[in-house]
């Protein structure tokens, strides 16, 4: 898994907070977000690239994804504050949600494999005597024959230098679903008929190709105007920040937002009608049911396991039941989910109750433009506490435990995990649909409730956190230690 700490995302970072301090000051659409890549690469500077203009370039095409624009519809010819009045004046998010910006994609050479200066062309072989093709010959070192090669492995899992290194796509390799490959010019292209929206690709292509479209100048507009915007914050969130509630709280009306709810309130909501859906299913005689707030692993169900569709809760996502919070006690209000990811932000789309989702990135800098130190805030009384198993969502295993603590026989539980979808954790979700529909049957190491979490640790490590797995383990418990027992 790439670092969170990396150029890719000091880039994009900076160019949100450039955006919405322009923005804040009413400029946004005026000549100076056109200076934003000569001041980010001023001459003198070494280029990342071929040279430096080519380096602007990028900037001003990532400036487009930062506004919520696709990279797709760019025309060179257009300067970007045409493009600023162009996202002031949009009414809603535009689809796609992801956009490919081709002019940065490395255009990766295939997997394979590739014997490197540290072979040396040992007595044992073990690369040459376990091949399965015969495709490693060695004269001084090995050398392999791609037109034999099947790309197994094995040569490279036998070498006692490690002299052998598997060559992948990073976004290839990191999709469970498949759903990128090369178009013709070489260049990645995203199926959005497979794409279930986990956020792989986005975190892990080192050239920041592959990009989120954000919302946040749509939402400063909304607040800027004096609408009442309430910001519904996901158990992550929390996570992200090395403050209290209280004091998370503070910065979110101190940025302007009218309101503040925490999902975790929808996430009682949403045990607790589990509890009662899952006791219902078992006492009808159903071998299963799935149980997550990951709108990710619901879509991979639906589309690439329909065997298990049947088994997948039919209750809504704590975002949607903080949503209905928001809702009925003003209707007129725009809804703000903040979270880690972007499969909220695919199922923000899909919910009417759902205006706008920010996450953990463009919330740090929208904090930074607005110049909000949430160390230095007060920690005012809260009252209305979650309770802890709710604010836990968080964690991978959060939230099977949390349903099986309202149960009233927890007994009839058999409890299993599939802590991330990737590859292997497709195949267990694969596992699971040929259990329900009677293929394989169910053994000692399966459960009947199972929790789905599409990132492996939950949604703490989300494609779009900025607070590396280990802190975010600590701040999350701290959070959770801090709720309704």
């Amino acid at each position: 898994m790439l670092n969170i700490n990396n150029n890719s995302t000091n880039v994009k970072r900076e160019l949100l907070v450039r955006i919405a301090k322009l923005q804040l000051a009413g400029q946004l659409d005026s000549r100076e977000i056109n200076k934003i890549p000569s001041q980010m690469r001023p001459k003198g500077t070494s280029p990342i690239g071929c040279c430096l203009f080519h380096d602007r370039e990028l900037l001003k095409m990532r400036l487009l994804a930062r506004m919520g624009i696709s990279v797709e519809n760019y025309n060179e010819e257009n300067e970007l504050d045409d493009y600023a009045r162009e996202a002031l004046a949009r009414d809603k998010p535009t689809w796609p949600m992801i956009t490919v910006l081709h002019e940065a994609c490395n255009g990766c050479v295939k997997q394979n494999f590739m014997v490197t200066n540290a072979c040396q062309g040992c007595f044992a072989r073990p690369c040459m005597v376990n091949c399965p093709k015969k495709a490693i010959h060695i004269v001084h070192h090995a050398h392999i024959d791609e037109t034999k090669c099947i790309h197994c492995g094995i040569c490279e899992q036998n070498c006692p230098y490690h002299a052998i290194i598997k060559i992948t796509v990073p976004c290839e390799a990191a999709c469970p679903v498949g759903a990128i490959s090369k178009g013709e010019d070489g260049h990645e292209v995203i199926d959005f008929h497979k794409c279930i929206y986990c956020g792989n690709c986005m975190r892990e292509c080192p050239f920041g190709a592959m990009m989120d479209k954000s919302q946040l100048v749509d939402v400063i507009k909304h607040i800027t105007n004096d609408k009442k915007v309430v910001a519904l914050y996901a158990p992550a969130i929390a996570s992200q920040f090395r403050v209290s509630p209280e004091k998370l709280e503070q910065g979110f009306i101190k940025a302007g937002f009218s309101k503040v709810i925490e999902v975790a309130k929808g996430a009682d909501i949403c045990a607790e009608k589990e509890a009662k859906e899952f006791s219902e299913r078992m006492a009808r005689g159903d071998k299963l049911m799935t149980t997550s707030c990951c709108s990710a692993y619901v879509r991979a169900v639906h589309i690439h396991v329909p065997e298990l569709d049947p088994c997948v809760s039919e209750t809504r996502s704590p975002m949607h039941y903080t949503a209905e919070i928001a809702k009925n006690e003003d209707p007129d209000c725009i809804t703000v989910f903040i979270g880690p990811c972007l499969a909220k932000r695919r199922e923000g789309f899909d919910d009417k109750l759902i205006d706008y989702v920010l996450t953990a990135e463009e919330l740090s800098a929208f904090f930074i433009a607005k110049d909000i130190d949430l160390t230095k805030l007060e920690d005012l009384e809260k009252k209305d506490i979650p309770t802890s198993s709710a604010r836990n969502f968080a964690r991978t295993g959060g939230v099977a435990e949390a349903v099986k603590k309202r149960l009233e026989d927890p007994s009839i539980v058999k409890l299993d995990v599939i802590n991330g979808l990737n590859k292997e954790g497709m195949k267990k979700l694969k596992m699971y649909g040929q259990i329900n529909i009677g293929t394989i049957p169910s053994t000692s190491e399966t459960g009947n409730l199972v929790e789905v979490m599409s990132c492996e640790g939950g949604c703490i490590s989300g494609p779009s956190v900025i607070a590396n797995l280990k802190v975010s383990e600590i701040q999350l418990k701290k959070y959770v230690d801090s709720g309704k027992n």
